[in-house]
């Protein structure tokens, strides 16, 4: 299997600005910007974004409130708050340079297993499994069966060739994201098939439960509210509005609430703002 998938992705590995890096700074910014954003929306604002702070040292240095507006048209706005704590935390404790270490990665704001794996794997090489939404559809179709995460991360381990971390990786993200599909995979062109377990029958890769949708949901409010305060403060009489939902002021409020609470807004003068204060 780790011969076949290798081979697969020598001829076919996708083209993507972090894949030219190993940089750690530059490698955490996407990991964060990939987290439920599809690569197309990713890659100009992965480029502008590092353009603005190209490293953990710059964003520190930056307002939350730049970092925010930097980060338009993404979505999951907390993940820009989390990425800033965790450039200040950097600059505080590992002397602006990412740590190599597993532990010290993952007490960084926002960053888990996941992206802390991914940073050792992508920019120091080590020989470490990731597990994320393509990579575990993968593994639990290969064991044929659903797996705990706990069962995935160690699989996942087992799985990677010796000093092979970062192709692996990238094979396997690659494998999930164009060939083994949520729906439809291409099971006749997997380079994998042969020792896929999976077999049409019941998907172990199923989700336990689809996610509510977007569309008038608390998710699109706060998104709302965080785009009017990227042009300027929100009068708390206008948060109703703003947040799309003029007809129910308390839902508006509780919501603008919730920003306050995540570090993405700050009441000043009887109006809501984006954090100025580093």
């Amino acid at each position: 299997m780790q011969q076949a998938l290798l081979s697969w992705s020598a001829r076919t590995r996708r083209d993507l600005p972090w894949r030219r890096t190993r940089d750690p700074w530059a490698i955490l910014v996407s990991e964060l910007m990939l987290q439920q954003t599809q690569v197309p929306r990713v890659v100009p604002k992965y480029h502008a974004f590092l353009e603005l702070f190209p490293s953990a040292s710059v964003c520190a240095s930056a307002s939350v409130a730049d970092v925010v507006r930097a980060w338009h048209s993404l979505g999951y706005n907390r993940r820009a708050v989390h990425l800033h704590r965790a450039a200040v935390a950097v600059v505080d404790s590992h002397g602006g340079e990412l740590p190599d270490d597993l532990d010290a990665l993952v007490a960084l704001p926002g960053v888990g297993a996941y992206t802390a794996r991914a940073i050792l794997a992508f920019a120091f090489g080590r020989d470490v499994g990731i597990v994320e939404s393509n990579t575990a559809r993968v593994l639990a179709r290969v064991a044929g069966r659903p797996l705990s995460r706990k069962e995935a991360q160690v699989f996942a381990d087992d799985l990677v060739p010796p000093g092979k971390g970062w192709a692996w990786n990238q094979a396997m993200i690659d494998l999930g994201a164009t060939v083994c599909l949520r729906r439809a995979p291409t099971c006749a062109t997997c380079p994998v098939a042969d020792h896929c377990k999976w077999h049409g029958g019941p998907d172990p890769a199923a989700p336990a439960h689809k996610q509510s949708p977007f569309a008038g949901s608390d998710r699109q409010g706060r998104g709302r509210l965080v785009d009017a305060m990227r042009t300027g403060s929100v009068s708390f009489d206008r948060i109703p509005e703003a947040a799309g939902w003029p007809d129910d002021p308390a839902r508006a409020h509780r919501i603008a609430a919730t920003l306050v609470a995540d570090g993405l807004a700050i009441e000043l003068d009887g109006a809501l703002a984006l954090p100025r204060l580093t």
